[in-house]
């Protein structure tokens, strides 16, 4: 939906999109070969895909195209802005369901996860990463505009409370208030969170307080 509204892109679609004008191939196409080569980075840093990591790097990508084949861009301003703004709240539940299910992280999160996991700070290493795919992407073509802005802002505080929300076999846990001060800071997998709201993963004892830090668009979308 964002692609359709035309008024910018989150980072990594920045990059599939600039990909997609310079090389040619469908931005879905390019959707699933980065996923592919992402995944290749997986292997030095001894992260293990699951079925939901797989299942991501494929049929995310193979969607797109269809959508875009079948649904014709809007011109008025109204319902590009409508599809813009539906399209981050969408991706917001969507990453709650994906993650919640915890059947493993999208590629380009284990990636971030696995570096992360080495001793580096998660928010750094997602900055330097989003930073990185979003700066080649435009230099590449692709879209940068007030959707990059939006997303950035909105997806956070929306996966803050959809990922909780929608995690599997995680209501039995306290409340955070009532945790003794001792286990304050609860270390759980980054694809696992609790309904309590606290979304901090764990990556090698690195703390994660932000949603928006655990997931990116093109892994929800």
């Amino acid at each position: 939906m964002m692609v359709l509204a035309g008024l910018g892109l989150d980072p990594w679609d920045v990059l599939h999109q600039g990909l997609a004008r310079t090389f040619g191939l469908g931005i879905g196409t390019w959707v699933v070969i980065v996923s592919g080569v992402v995944l290749l980075l997986w292997w030095p840093l001894r992260r293990r895909p699951g079925i939901g990591t797989l299942m991501n790097a494929v049929l995310v990508g193979v969607v797109i195209d269809v959508m875009l084949a079948l649904v014709s861009p809007p011109h008025a301003l109204g319902p590009r802005i409508g599809l813009l703004v539906a399209a981050v709240v969408g991706n917001g539940f969507a990453t709650g369901l994906y993650i919640g299910a915890g059947l493993g992280p999208g590629p380009r999160d284990g990636l971030s996860v696995g570096i992360a996991a080495r001793g580096h700070s998660m928010r750094v290493v997602r900055t330097s990463i989003e930073l990185t795919v979003l700066v080649t992407g435009f230099l590449l073509g692709g879209a940068v505009g007030i959707g990059t802005l939006l997303y950035a802002t909105a997806i956070g505080p929306i996966t803050h409370i959809t990922i909780p929300w929608l995690a599997i076999g995680r209501g039995n846990r306290p409340p955070r208030e009532t945790v003794p001060p001792a286990r304050s800071h609860v270390h759980a997998p980054v694809d696992a969170p609790d309904r309590t709201g606290d979304v901090r993963g764990l990556v090698g004892g690195e703390e994660v307080d932000d949603a928006g830090d655990l997931v990116r668009p093109t892994e929800a979308a």
